[in-house]
C-alpha cells in the first residue's frame, strides 16, 4: 500500500514538474521567469537556488505559513521556524499549570 502511494506521488510530482516546464516553454523567451503557480494552487520554482531563498522558505519566523513554496522544485516545504513556534505555543499552557 505504501509503495503504491509513493509511486502515485512520484508520478504526480513528475507530471506537475512537466506541466510547469511546458508552461514556461510556451512563453516567449523574454517572459520566462521559471517560477509560478499551477492551477492556482501548486507553486513551482526552477530558478537557480540561492541561500537567501532557501533560508526564506525553510526558516522564516516572520512568515505565518507552516508550508511555504519549495526553494527549488514543485510543491511546498516545511517552514521550520513556524513549526518551532507552534510547538512552543502548544507547550506553554502545560508549563503554566
Amino acid at each position: 500500500m505504501i509503495k503504491k502511494a509513493r509511486r502515485y506521488l512520484s508520478l504526480v510530482s513528475m507530471a506537475l514538474a512537466a506541466i510547469a516546464v511546458i508552461d514556461q516553454m510556451r512563453k516567449p523567451e523574454s517572459e520566462r521567469d521559471w517560477h509560478g503557480v499551477l492551477f492556482g494552487l501548486v507553486p513551482y520554482d526552477f530558478r537557480p537556488i540561492t541561500f537567501g531563498r532557501l533560508k526564506e522558505r525553510m526558516w522564516n519566523p516572520d512568515d505565518p505559513r507552516l508550508f511555504t513554496p519549495q526553494a527549488f522544485g514543485v510543491g511546498w516545504t516545511l517552514n521550520l521556524a513556524r513549526a518551532y513556534q507552534l510547538i512552543n505555543e502548544a507547550r506553554e499552557p502545560a508549563a503554566e499549570e
